[in-house]
């Protein structure tokens, strides 16, 4: 009887460790990414500068360049200043801007691309997809896998604690990304892959149930643990769906409708996850979510980050325009605006508002 096997793209180094840095060369080099050192660095034109002056004396061949933010333009200009550059690869060395950014340029012009994560703040340090703004608002552009991932916990313990807990938003959102996935698979017959379902439910499930703070190093791996599996998830799946459901279709409307007020990703999904388990009538599941997003700091009513009852419900409204062709619990329900109203009134008196 054959053996049937399947290759599964995934980085070759995860490398997440309290000092991780300090290695950044030996590991480009043992891992054979690039053993001359040429290399390009992307960094942001703040917070990176301090990187830089830590890191340059361990990498004399690399130019670096500063990356004004994380739009389409950033991007290209990016790859624009690197043509000539005859590099072994893109060290991406920020936070997410950077890293989507760096994603981006590398795939355009042909770069294996090293992701060095300086917060936790969403499963893009490991996925297959740049978010970047464009003028139409924001797109998702599809992008090689890094070629490896570093995550120094003493950096991300000194980012914001905002960063750490929206990247906590991001990976519980998961629970509710596989349950539309598999709503989908039951009512639409949509393909699922269990094996990306099940990495990405277990990365959710394993930043749910740990009772660490954002300023442990036990639960820091975890939640980095997380957001690499999910991201390597959505690798396998080929496509968005392990991570991103309704909780994704809300955030991305709460960005159109009020791209001058939108919170971080991962509190918006976090807060779109509970109230999508909500939805498909799991209390239990969006109790949980509930109670660990509170335990950590992140919202769990829109008034929390700036929107009224009213907004939140038009952004669930025409949260399913966001992505064509999804079938989400939103989907299903396809609820009218007063309904909308009405599931949100009894979602805020379930969890004590």
């Amino acid at each position: 009887m054959p053996v049937l096997t399947r290759l599964i793209p995934s980085p070759v180094s995860v490398d997440i460790a309290a000092g991780a840095l300090d290695n950044l060369a030996g590991l480009l080099a043992d891992q054979r990414i690039s053993p001359g050192g040429r290399l390009a660095i992307a960094i942001s034109n703040g917070s990176g500068a301090a990187l830089r002056e830590r890191l340059a004396p361990a990498l004399p061949g690399a130019d670096w360049y500063g990356v004004g933010g994380g739009t389409i333009d950033d991007a290209v200009k990016l790859a624009d200043a690197m043509k000539s550059g005859h590099y072994d690869a893109l060290v991406g060395l920020g936070g997410g801007k950077i890293i989507d950014a760096a994603k981006y340029a590398s795939a355009r012009i042909g770069l294996p691309m090293v992701a060095v994560a300086t917060n936790l703040s969403h499963d893009g340090i490991c996925s297959p997809v740049s978010i970047l703004d464009n003028d139409a608002g924001r797109g998702s552009y599809g992008v090689p896998t890094p070629i490896a991932l570093v995550v120094d916990l003493d950096v991300i313990r000194d980012a914001p604690v905002r960063f750490v807990r929206a990247g906590i938003g991001d990976a519980v959102s998961n629970l509710s990304a596989v349950a539309d996935w598999e709503l989908s698979h039951r009512e639409t017959g949509e393909q699922i892959d269990g094996l990306a379902a099940a990495m990405a439910r277990q990365a959710g499930e394993a930043v749910l149930r740990h009772p660490g703070t954002c300023r442990d190093d036990a639960f820091l791996t975890v939640l980095s643990e997380g957001l690499v599996l999910s991201g390597i998830a959505m690798t396998i799946a080929g496509h968005t769906r392990p991570s991103s459901g309704a909780c994704h279709e809300i955030s991305h409307a709460l960005d159109l409708l009020y791209p001058k007020r939108s919170a971080l990703h991962g509190e918006q999904v976090g807060l779109g996850a509970a109230f999508a388990m909500h939805l498909r009538g799991a209390a239990e599941g969006s109790a949980l979510i509930v109670e660990v997003l509170r335990r950590h700091g992140l919202p769990v009513l829109p008034g929390d980050i700036g929107f009224s009852a009213e907004e939140f419900a038009a952004a669930v409204a025409f949260a399913p325009q966001t992505r064509p062709g999804r079938y989400t619990i939103l989907e299903h329900l396809d609820l009218s605006t007063d309904e909308i109203r009405d599931a949100y009134a009894d979602y805020a008196k379930t969890i004590g508002s």
